[in-house]
């Protein structure tokens, strides 16, 4: 389905989805982030992008697996599975929109599904499958917006196979005409919440798909990073595994990890039982993202750590992106959004480490 949405009937079309809680970029603190909806009035689609990704909206920073207690003697687990209404995410660039098929993968999927209908579902064969993840993975419908330029010199999506306007992990992708928006449902999800709205929409017209086209080859046009042949990399880094150049690349990193809570696409967490009342014994067991530029991420009870300097660890993180995401999954985990280089501290660049490597 496509369709043409006059900008002024963007609001019209937010507010029948009144049963759903909608969410768009916002100007917060000097940042644009994804906030509350409450009224089609509130929406805004001038941003840039946003600071952080979508991969919260599947897997929060901490959520609750299940609580505990004791009631006479005997230990009692309440199972915490969410169960959130509908949600609609208008916004989403498409580097954030194709990292929600590699989460998808490793929470669930047993293939990269990249080529098919991304529209999740759990009929979809899996090796395993995290209820918590896909629970909210199948309320979720995210509205991308095509960049008709970089929005910042760090974007790299060109670089790792993506595109300005690409439809990979989205439902509806979104092109700015100016006055106007060219909508295209790529999901079926995505083609039920246009249905909502179809008193706001207008039909096509061949002018209206000349200017879509010419508006995406546009986007081409715009110097992205470059990084190279992808599989050369991925044999580079595999090689390079010992090199001296990690702890020289390294030598500025103060293992923030902004690098990683700024990703799309970087997963690891950590469990804990959280104790509220040991007199009762009442707590929860929590799931909390974790970080692999963290020395206690990877400190074994023994006092041995296999990745105890920075170094180590920023080897860890590329390789996981460029080496073993490939190995595993057949594709690149780097979407190419580029946060982790403009928001470091100390102006590591993912792009720069990878040439170094490449050269080395």
């Amino acid at each position: 389905m496509e369709k043409i949405l006059r900008q002024e009937k963007l609001r019209e079309w937010v507010d029948t989805l009144d049963d759903c809680e909608v969410y768009a970029p916002a100007f917060a603190d000097s940042v644009w982030n994804f906030a509350r909806v409450e009224a089609g009035t509130d929406i805004d689609l001038s941003h840039t992008n946003t600071i952080g990704s979508v991969k919260a909206f599947t897997f929060p920073q901490r959520e609750v697996f299940f609580r505990f207690e004791k009631k006479d003697g005997v230990p009692v687990l309440t199972p915490t599975l969410p169960d959130p209404k509908p949600t609609v995410v208008f916004g989403v660039r498409p580097c954030d929109g194709r990292g929600m098929p590699r989460n998808d993968t490793v929470f669930g999927l047993s293939r990269h599904p990249a080529s098919r209908d991304t529209s999740p579902s759990l009929d979809v064969e899996k090796e395993f499958e995290d209820p918590y993840y896909w629970a909210r993975r199948n309320k979720l419908t995210l509205v991308g917006l095509a960049c008709n330029q970089p929005h910042s010199p760090n974007c790299f999506c060109q670089s790792v196979g993506g595109s300005p306007h690409s439809e990979e992990g989205l439902d509806i992708l979104m092109t700015d005409l100016g006055d106007r928006f060219h909508v295209k449902g790529v999901t079926a999800k995505g083609v039920e919440a246009m249905e909502r709205g179809r008193d706001a929409f207008d039909a096509v017209c061949d002018a209206d798909q000349t200017e879509v086209e010419k508006v995406h080859e546009r986007s081409h046009s715009y110097p992205q990073r470059p990084i190279g042949d992808l599989d050369a990399i991925s044999d580079a880094l595999r090689e390079s595994f010992d090199s001296p150049l990690w702890a020289d690349m390294a030598q500025h990193c103060i293992g923030c990890g902004i690098c990683t809570f700024l990703c799309p696409t970087c997963h690891c967490f950590d469990i804990n039982d959280e104790v509220i009342s040991p007199t009762t014994g009442e707590g929860e067991r929590v799931r909390t993202w974790d970080n692999c530029q963290f020395p206690d991420f990877t400190m074994h009870t023994s006092g041995h750590n296999p990745r105890g300097d920075l170094g180590s660890r920023l080897r860890q993180r590329v390789n996981h992106k460029f080496l073993y995401f490939v190995e595993n999954h057949k594709t690149q985990q780097c979407t190419g959004c580029g946060r982790c280089i403009t928001e470091c501290p100390v102006g590591i660049d993912i792009v720069a480490v990878l040439e170094r490597v490449g050269q080395s």
